[in-house]
């Protein structure tokens, strides 16, 4: 039996699946993670393997349920964008595309340039851009025919996994909206972008709610996990969606700002913000809800190329970010004049450039690599406050940052970040900001009242140095011109090395 009752919120993330054990007061009472790969076999590529997140998921669940008994639900956030051919039996008939995976380049620029692709950001929400399942269709159905003509449908991670449960095809609202295949409006496949694609709709999943529930788990997997097969396990919404609830950004003048293994700046709207030149996204959360903003490929997974690189750390722990951050904290702010585009994958908002690549500019003699550490993570903050200003530029004025991530814990990473967007900082969800999201989703769908939102204490949130402020003004003049010198030498050397 269970020490307390509680909802287990399950994120799927692209490094790990994390289930937090909440209670109904609130409270988290259990955590379980488990760890997979991610693999690049070629250039641009970025795959993984369903059947290891499956198994992660699978475990997240055992292991809380041993320790302390059955969940009165689960409900789901998942990472989108991802891409999964299955054949009739739900078998994946390849690895997964991840969100990351950059091989469609060409082909979201194919669109943009024939003014197709105008039309489907208007109706989907969804930016134009490689990480988006449109392109990554459109590149399986030209690069791999065989394979595209054996996939009985084409399905995400959260969709692998709920067919596992229940073998049926279905996917929330949030999902769908990060596709560039559906209508956003009308709540329903676009014809149009799945004929683009080369699809039906019957390839794809049956859209339902993102409260949306089911009680029949099948036997097999019920007893597998240690549960009864009536519990209810609710579909839920995408990360960043849930990771909006979770940090309980609702109202105007306030935005969510995550860094995880990517990073993103959103705001909860009660209709689309449309912007064609910044392609800001817009996610449904549910039939009246958006979550609107950008998000960047090179958050987190920045911070561990510093640490392999710079510091020769190969499986960094604790005990290694705390002497990174201690090194960063010795340096002055602007790294004494070195500057850092971010940008080792590519990036998405708000340059939306897959051709784009990481630089230092600026190089002293006097720079040492307690410099290049700052200025990476500088670098980090100052891609995040171009989002932020973009977002601004098209929503109206933005006064309080609720953040969340694994970043929290680094008081020096935080107070950077503040000093860069001059906004005042709220922690209200330190790492769990996704998975609390899933269990308020739940709650909903449950008809369970809500626990009460975190007090907010102005005492505790982090404000800007607006000394250090109004120096990172010019360092953030300086990171948008340098990008856009550059832009065309970065695509140049893209282009040659092939």
């Amino acid at each position: 039996m269970a020490k307390q009752p509680y909802i287990l919120g399950i994120d799927i993330g692209t490094g790990s699946t994390k289930a937090v054990a909440v209670g109904l007061q609130g409270t988290v009472i259990h955590v379980s993670q488990h760890y997979y790969p991610v693999k690049s076999p070629k250039p641009g590529y970025s795959e993984q393997d369903p059947e290891l997140i499956l198994e992660a998921f699978l475990n997240c669940i055992t292991d809380t349920v041993k320790e302390i008994g059955e969940p009165e639900a689960v409900s789901f956030s998942s990472a989108m964008h991802s891409v999964i051919p299955v054949d009739e039996n739900g078998n994946a008939l390849a690895d997964m595309m991840t969100w990351a995976d950059a091989r469609s380049e060409e082909i979201a620029g194919r669109l943009l340039r024939s003014g197709k692709g105008a039309e489907i950001y208007r109706i989907s929400g969804t930016p134009i851009h490689a990480m988006t399942p449109l392109c990554k269709l459109i590149w399986l159905r030209e690069n791999e025919p065989a394979l595209f003509e054996r996939t009985i449908k084409f399905i995400s991670i959260k969709e692998y996994i709920w067919h596992h449960l229940f073998g049926d095809y279905e996917v929330d609202h949030a999902i769908c909206s990060s596709t560039g295949l559906f209508d956003i409006k009308k709540l329903a496949w676009n014809n149009e972008a799945c004929e683009l694609a080369g699809i039906t709709i019957g390839n794809l999943s049956s859209p339902v709610s993102t409260t949306y529930k089911r009680r029949d788990i099948k036997l097999s997997v019920a007893s597998l996990l240690g549960l009864n097969n009536s519990i209810p396990f609710i579909i839920g919404a995408s990360d960043g969606c849930c990771a909006n609830l979770g940090s309980y950004v609702s109202g105007p003048g306030v935005a969510s700002l995550t860094i995880g293994t990517s990073g993103a700046v959103r705001i909860t709207s009660p209709q689309p913000v449309i912007n064609a030149e910044a392609m800001i996204f817009n996610y449904l959360l549910d039939e009246h809800t958006f979550v609107c903003g950008g998000a960047m490929n090179n958050g987190g997974i920045v911070l561990d190329w510093l640490l392999k690189n710079f510091m020769n750390k190969k499986r960094p722990g604790h005990d290694d970010y705390t002497e990174l951050f201690e090194l960063i904290a010795t340096i002055p702010a602007t790294s004494d004049g070195l500057l850092f585009l971010p940008y080792l994958y590519g990036e998405r908002a708000p340059i939306w450039d897959t051709k784009t690549c990481g630089t230092f500019f600026n190089i002293k003699p006097s720079h040492t690599r307690a410099h290049f550490l700052r200025a990476g993570l500088e670098g980090i903050c100052l891609a995040l406050n171009d989002v932020l200003n973009t977002l601004e530029n098209a929503s109206g004025p933005i006064e309080k940052l609720h953040i969340s991530g694994g970043f929290t814990t680094s008081a020096v990473w935080v107070q950077m970040l503040a000093d860069i967007t001059g906004k005042e900082l709220v922690i209200l969800q330190e790492g769990d900001a996704s998975a609390i999201g899933a269990v308020l989703l739940a709650l909903r769908a449950l008809d369970i009242q809500a626990f009460p939102e975190p007090e907010y204490d102005r005492q505790k949130s982090i404000f800007p140095n607006m000394d250090n402020h109004n120096i990172y003004k010019g360092s953030f003049a300086l990171f948008k011109k340098l990008y856009h010198q550059l832009k065309g030498i970065m695509h140049e050397v893209h282009d040659t090395n092939r």
